[in-house]
């Protein structure tokens, strides 16, 4: 599998990240929605899901991919607290995709064709509730999760 587009939705996320770092106090995120960190820290724990769904499929291990656990704010506090914070975030969601495009390449079409019953949940409202073929959450991170973080966190420049 191409992991271009993944690679590269990684990279403009972190650099979005680092301007917002650099920027200082930007703007605060809309109510109900989340600061940098809580980006990063969500960020960081859905590459981790795809992760562990992409080894287990290669594996040919059962795998599931839920990510209510990357929607909870006491688990994204948590997750920065161990990162250290921000900058500690950054870092992880950058070895976290350097490791899923590691791999995510190798794989053969059959295992990219993989069903895993899949959990995708937004705002508390469920968006997939069905088996998803391992390429399409791979594309998905790359195509509409990682960008929107982007723009998320391009909005709380100042």
């Amino acid at each position: 599998m191409d992991t271009t587009p993944l690679r590269d939705a990684h990279r403009a996320l972190l650099a979005a990240a680092a301007a917002v770092a650099e920027a200082g106090a930007g703007n605060p995120p809309p109510a109900g929605e989340w600061d940098a960190g809580q980006i990063l820290a969500h960020v960081s724990l859905v590459d981790a899901v795809t992760v562990t769904a992409v080894v287990s499929a290669a594996s040919g291990a059962v795998t599931t991919y839920d990510n209510r656990m990357a929607q909870d704010t006491w688990t994204l506090g948590r997750v920065s607290a161990l990162a250290g914070g921000e900058a500690g975030l950054r870092e992880r969601v950058r070895l976290h995709g350097e490791a899923l495009c590691a791999l995510v390449a190798p794989l053969s079409e059959a295992e990219l064709d993989t069903p895993v019953p899949t959990l995708l949940l937004s705002h508390g409202q469920v968006q997939v509730d069905r088996p998803v073929p391992l390429r399409d959450l791979v594309t998905g991170l790359a195509e509409s999760e990682l960008p929107g973080h982007t723009k998320q966190l391009l909005a709380l420049l100042p």
